[in-house]
C-alpha cells in the first residue's frame, strides 16, 4: 500500500448530517475537502481503525475507496466554532483523526435506480462479511455514485467486536448471519467465483502493511493495557483467521442470498 498522507485541518466547514458528534466536512491545509471523522465523536477511536483497515482493505481488493488521510486537528482549532456541541467536540478531537476524500457531487446509491455488476456486488458482499461490516443496508448503504462509478464509505461499523474486546476468538469464527441485510445481496451472484478472487488479492504481508500504517497512538486501548503492539496482533489474527477460513462467512452469505431470491 502506498504511503498515507497527513494533512492539517485549517477549517471546518459543516457538519454532514444533522449532529455536532457526526462527521463534517472540513478543509485541509492542501486545499482539498474531506470528510472529517472525529477520534472524540460517540465510538471514538475505534471508529477511526476499524475505517482505516475497511477502507484500505476495499482498496486491496480494487473496490473504489476515496483517498484516506490522517488528519491533524491543533489545540487551537474551533476556539472560535459559535456552536458549543461542535466546540466540545472538536477539543475532545485534539491530535489525529482520519479523513477521506470529499467526493464532491456524488449522490447517495439507490438499489431501486442502480443495478450493480455481479461480481462487482459479490466481492462488496465478501468484503463486508470478512470485515464484520453491519452497516451496508437498504436504510443505510454507504456507497456513493460518483462519476458513474460506485464508491465505498464509511466502514466504521466493521470490526466491532473490538467493542466487546473479551470475546474477539469467537467473534473471529462468526459467519456474520448479518449478511442476510446486505444491500447488494440479491446482486451478488457471483459469490463463489469472488472467493478465490479476493483471497488471492489478500495475505498476512498486506494485512500487516495496513496494520503498521495505523498511529500507535490509536491503538493504545486500555483492554491491552495501553500496548499498541498487543492490539493489532489480535486485529492480525482475526483477519488472517477469517481469510484462510473464508468458507464460514462465504457459505453463510450464498445460503442468505438463496433464501431472498
Amino acid at each position: 500500500m502506498s504511503d498515507i498522507r497527513t494533512i492539517n485541518v485549517t477549517r471546518y466547514v459543516t457538519p454532514l448530517r444533522e449532529g455536532g458528534s457526526l462527521p463534517a466536512i472540513a478543509e485541509g491545509d492542501d486545499g482539498f475537502l474531506y470528510a472529517l471523522k472525529f477520534r472524540g465523536a460517540g465510538q471514538g477511536i475505534k471508529a477511526l481503525v476499524s475505517e482505516f483497515i475497511g477502507g484500505e482493505v476495499a482498496r486491496l481488493l480494487g473496490l473504489k475507496v476515496p483517498e484516506i488521510v490522517f488528519a491533524y486537528l491543533d489545540e487551537a482549532f474551533g476556539r472560535t466554532e459559535p456552536d458549543e456541541e461542535i466546540q466540545d467536540l472538536l477539543k475532545a478531537s485534539q491530535g489525529l483523526n482520519l479523513a477521506l476524500h470529499y467526493l464532491s457531487g456524488a449522490i447517495t446509491y439507490d438499489p431501486a435506480l442502480s443495478k450493480t455488476d455481479p461480481l462487482l456486488a459479490s466481492k462488496i458482499v465478501w468484503l463486508d462479511a470478512f470485515l464484520t461490516n453491519m452497516d451496508r443496508t437498504a436504510r443505510n448503504t454507504n456507497m456513493l455514485i460518483w462519476n458513474r462509478e460506485l464508491w465505498l464509505i464509511d466502514h466504521g461499523a466493521s470490526l466491532y467486536f473490538h467493542h466487546n474486546w473479551q470475546n474477539w476468538e469467537t467473534q473471529m469464527k462468526s459467519p456474520f448471519p448479518l449478511i442476510k441485510d446486505h444491500v447488494l445481496l440479491k446482486e451478488a451472484g457471483l459469490l463463489a467465483e469472488a472467493d478465490p478472487i479476493c483471497r488471492e488479492l489478500l495475505n498476512e504481508t498486506v494485512i500487516d502493511e495496513i496494520l503498521d500504517a495505523l498511529p500507535a497512538e490509536w491503538l493504545a486501548y486500555e483492554e491491552t493495557n495501553g500496548i499498541a503492539e498487543i492490539t493489532k496482533k489480535v486485529y492480525r489474527d482475526f483477519l488472517n483467521f477469517r481469510l484462510q477460513n473464508s468458507g464460514i462467512f462465504l457459505k453463510q452469505a450464498i445460503d442468505a442470498r438463496a433464501a431472498v431470491i
